[in-house]
């Protein structure tokens, strides 16, 4: 039998209607494991466990009523500090939930804590370990949101993503991440770094629970990922513009996943993206650092020396662009995603790493986004799945992409694909 800090939400939640698991014993299964494990992950920003008891007690009946949620320290709450990995704003108290944080408590769900996120979700990285192996880094941004997750600190946990700060983090740790088409969930009350790219997401532990929580927040009807399609898929494998980035262990994973794609009676493909996408690898650091650079602009005029150096290294970057270039990069931007479905003509979905191989050794350094910045800059729904170990037992993902505002179906699709790869 699963243990209770290990059920998926939906799971969660077709036990408290039958009355086979009350919340409260829920959420103290999950204090009992942040008691137990946090002193070794460090996935909290801020957390009180009886500030999450009274927050159940509290609760609203809803579609996530009794469901425990941990919060990325970027997204604004009104009870809770909100510090954006930032000694700048250490204590910061907001007055207001951000939009993500107060449907979700609409719905019932319970915040438990803030988790931790790099600096601004973009620089340095913070003192969160992979529960697979605490010598490895977590992935980034959304380190404590990933890391909570896995560790079973909480089924559900928001993520944001400018580069690959959902879907790198949540492959590294064994999760399931999803990036919505951008825009989906809205962005209200979120430190937002770069207009043009920041999306928030969902990290949980099945297909089916992202798209519950998406749903909710966004007002979507996302449809339910377990339902099983009446036909199977029409796959893309593509190993993108930055292949030479993929390590030993994702070139063995590509080909594992195309046996076994075949094997369940999907339609398989190599299928690359047209060789004008491949602008898009000097183009997102242009925009995102630019739009960074400029909405960093009180904390560089005001605390400086607070900022790490090598973030005020890639805002000054971002600060130096000419006219020309920047506008040169959005056009790029523009002309990627308007071709984009094209790209994926005859394709249900598109099938590529989540990251170049397993999580890195070490905390100093959250990865390399090379496999998701291209997703994130064509504003395309994305989903990563558990998929098998790499040499040292740590975890793999596959990503699952197609076109905007497809989410619905890319969602059913990833279920499909998680079930294949199994």
């Amino acid at each position: 039998m699963t243990e209770l800090h290990r059920l998926t939400a939906t799971e969660a939640l077709r036990r408290f209607r039958d009355g086979s698991l009350k919340p409260e014993t829920l959420l103290e299964a999950c204090l009992a494991r942040i008691a137990a494990k946090e002193p070794e992950v460090h996935a909290f920003a801020w957390f009180d466990a009886d500030v999450a008891r009274k927050r159940l007690k509290a609760a609203r009946p809803g579609k996530l009523h009794g469901l425990p949620v941990g919060v990325k320290d970027v997204l604004d709450t009104a009870d809770m500090p909100s510090q954006y990995g930032s000694p700048i704003w250490q204590g910061w108290q907001p007055r207001a939930d951000s939009a993500a944080v107060a449907w979700t408590r609409d719905a019932g769900g319970v915040v438990i804590g803030k988790t931790v996120t790099t600096e601004f979700a973009t620089g340095k990285p913070g003192p969160t370990a992979d529960p697979a192996n605490p010598g490895h880094t977590p992935g980034g941004s959304s380190s404590g949101s990933a890391a909570g997750v896995a560790a079973g600190f909480f089924p559900l946990a928001f993520g944001t993503q400018t580069a690959g700060s959902i879907i790198r983090p949540a492959a590294f740790c064994g999760v399931t991440g999803y990036k919505p088409s951008y825009g989906l969930i809205s962005r209200i009350g979120m430190k937002i770094m770069s207009d043009s790219l920041d999306t928030v997401g969902v990290m949980a532990r099945s297909v089916a629970d992202c798209a519950l929580v998406a749903g909710v927040l966004s007002g979507r009807d996302l449809g339910d990922p377990d339902r099983k399609p009446e036909w199977a898929p029409r796959v893309g494998l593509c190993r993108s513009p930055v292949w030479d980035a993929a390590a030993p262990e994702t070139h063995a994973l590509m080909a594992r996943v195309e046996q076994a794609l075949g094997r369940a009676g999907a339609q398989v493909e190599s299928r690359e993206l047209p060789d004008h996408f491949s602008a898009l690898i000097e183009a997102h650091p242009i925009v995102m650092n630019a739009e960074s650079g400029r909405a960093l602009g009180w904390e560089l005029a005001n605390h400086p020396d607070l900022v790490s150096e090598g973030l005020r290294e890639r805002m000054a970057f971002g600060l130096g662009q000419s006219g020309a270039a920047l506008e040169g990069a959005y056009d790029v931007f523009a002309r990627t995603q308007s071709a984009f479905p094209g790209a994926m003509d005859g394709l249900d979905v598109l099938v590529t790493p989540a990251a170049p191989g397993q999580a890195p050794a070490g905390l100093e350094w959250t990865g390399d986004p090379a496999f998701n910045f291209i997703w994130t800059s064509l504003h395309v729904p994305c989903v990563t799945v558990p998929a098998g170990t790499g040499p040292d037992g740590l975890p793999l993902g596959i990503q699952i992409v197609g076109r905007r505002g497809e989410d619905r179906a890319v969602l059913a699709w990833a279920q499909w694909v998680a079930a294949a790869v199994g």
